[in-house]
């Protein structure tokens, strides 16, 4: 119920915290299960909210072990259909537990389940692809092994920037691959080694390969003109938008600045504060002034202010 509820406002939020979104095969979002979403990992949690939000079905993802330290924040993580995986740097002790989140997902793959992993493993801001881990390959073909038929679909996401509100995000998805295209009962370090063969060259297809210092190449990737009329008739509503929403933006910012550490997650966690305080934001000020005018159209301010921030993201400056 929490996931579907947050799902339905993720999707009304969506077009606010992405400009412009490009999607190569769009009807791979309908795909049921069993199936494996096996995507790069370029930034931190925020990758995951994408594919929820856009995919039709359920998504149950895998993330980093030491999020669910903390009891209480793994419930919550939990309710958001999210399981952990451990790796060798979180403690080998822990290693054990990933049997068991491996045995949840070939359960949820008998009922038609969707299951989203990271190949990369570790989160990094950057325009690469990275030496694939093992939790995907032995996901698959553990799976395979126990007679369940998943397929694995190579998921690539490559976002115009990793510090701007309101980016271009380019979403492209592989060939799917099949227990026929792996030799999976062959010895385990070969059958690792051949399923990460076949799906590297998936994701190296579609996950850009730019450096940071190549304005260029993310200008000839990411830019996406507009014509002179949009210009025009959204000039008024995005001046209003930036005029309206700079102090929630810049106390996020501040917010975001003090208690944002970790590398890599700093873009994520500014659109999960904003997710939760916009809501907020727009009840305030439109309760504000129906308590001074007594006026309910005020309200309306729900639905006009969220013009006005779409219409200033549409406008504004779109790479760093």
């Amino acid at each position: 119920m929490l996931y579907s509820s947050v799902k339905i406002i993720a999707r009304l939020a969506f077009p606010l915290y992405c400009r412009d979104l490009s999607i190569n095969k769009k009807e791979f979002l309908k795909h049921e299960g069993p199936l494996i979403l096996a995507a790069n990992h370029p930034n931190s949690f925020l990758d995951a909210i994408i594919l929820c939000t856009l995919f039709d079905g359920t998504i149950y993802s895998l993330a980093r072990g030491d999020a669910f330290k903390n009891k209480w924040f793994a419930k919550i993580l939990t309710l958001f259909k999210m399981f952990p995986v451990y790796r060798v740097s979180e403690g080998a002790e822990n290693l054990e537990e990933n049997y068991i989140t491996f045995d949840l997902c070939k359960k949820l793959f008998e009922k038609k389940g969707i299951v989203l992993i990271f190949s990369e493993g570790r989160c990094i801001n950057e325009w690469h692809l990275r030496p694939l881990k093992k939790g995907t390959a032995r996901l698959a073909i553990s799976s395979w092994q126990a007679a369940i038929d998943v397929k694995v679909l190579p998921v690539a996401i490559n976002y115009s920037s990793f510090r701007k509100f309101g980016k271009n995000i380019k979403l492209s998805f592989g060939d799917i691959i099949t227990k026929e295209d792996i030799n999976y009962n062959d010895t385990h370090g070969n059958a690792i080694k051949h399923f990460n063969e076949t799906l590297k060259p998936q994701l190296s297809k579609y996950v850009f390969e730019i450096e940071a210092t190549d304005k260029e190449t993310l200008f000839k990737k990411f830019y996406v003109n507009q014509s002179l009329l949009k210009k025009i008739l959204l000039f008024v509503p995005a001046l209003v938008g930036l005029v309206v929403h700079a102090p929630l933006y810049y106390f996020v910012k501040w917010v975001g600045k003090i208690s944002i550490k970790e590398e890599g997650h700093y873009d994520a966690k500014m659109i999960a504060f904003l997710f939760i305080l916009y809501p907020l934001f727009l009840i305030t000020i439109s309760t504000v002034l129906f308590s001074l005018t007594n006026n309910w159209l005020y309200f309306a301010n729900m639905l006009v202010l969220p013009f006005t921030a779409w219409s200033f993201v549409q406008l504004k400056k779109q790479l760093d």
